[in-house]
């Protein structure tokens, strides 16, 4: 069994992924899905939580060997990222979506230097559009992204273009594919049900959840 089936079994093993094929849910954007990611319940499962964790520390040291500094993106990145690099001993500092309105106003939370090669965590990759706000942030404070890493992509078509075109690297643990192609092998789903959700991902904008 591959590390990304492994994942995603996990995955659905505590419910972090649920599937509702005839019953969408309704994401802020306003598309209908037919899956929901909350990568934050695996906190509550200590043994599948250090199982991710060490999953994502593989990848880290594995694809992005060069990394000295890890960045969670706030909020569901950032005890991902803080369990990575205690486990890697590498330095740390997360990211917010907006500056901070008082105090400091920092939008970058933690010490860093200019020119170091940064690993942005994430939890969770779909359009790529608030992940890749956190790069040019990282990068206008002088930071070198090399790349980043997620537990779970839908892998929209749109995400990978927009990946490309910021020349950003990433990878995922597990994957939306993956994790239908699973869910169909146990009986959850069925060939037909199995294939309108691939058709989803295609056209998620448009895709209504009628069969």
């Amino acid at each position: 069994m591959s590390n990304e089936r492994v994942v995603a079994e996990r995955l659905l093993q505590v419910e972090a992924v649920k599937l509702q094929p005839h019953q969408p849910f309704t994401w802020a954007s306003g598309w209908k899905s037919p899956i929901y990611c909350d990568n934050r319940r695996v906190l509550g499962f200590p043994y599948i939580r250090d199982f991710i964790k060490s999953e994502l520390c593989n990848v880290i040291f594995e694809t992005y060997p060069e990394a000295e500094l890890l960045a969670g993106v706030a909020t569901a990145g950032i005890a991902w990222g803080a369990m990575a690099a205690d486990q890697l001993k590498l330095p740390y500092i997360y990211v917010r979506p907006k500056p901070k309105e008082h105090g400091l106003g920092n939008q970058i939370e933690g010490y860093f230097t200019a020119g170091q090669k940064t690993l942005i965590i994430e939890d969770l990759i779909s359009t790529g559009k608030s992940s890749l706000q956190v790069v040019d942030v990282a990068r206008a404070a002088g930071l070198n992204v090399i790349g980043m890493v997620s537990i779970f992509t839908y892998g929209f078509p749109e995400a990978a273009a927009a990946f490309q075109d910021k020349g950003v690297q990433y990878t995922s643990l597990t994957n939306y594919e993956e994790l239908l192609s699973l869910a169909k092998d146990k009986g959850t789903l069925s060939e037909d049900v199995f294939n309108t959700l691939l058709k989803w991902r295609k056209d998620p904008a448009n895709w209504t959840g009628n069969h």
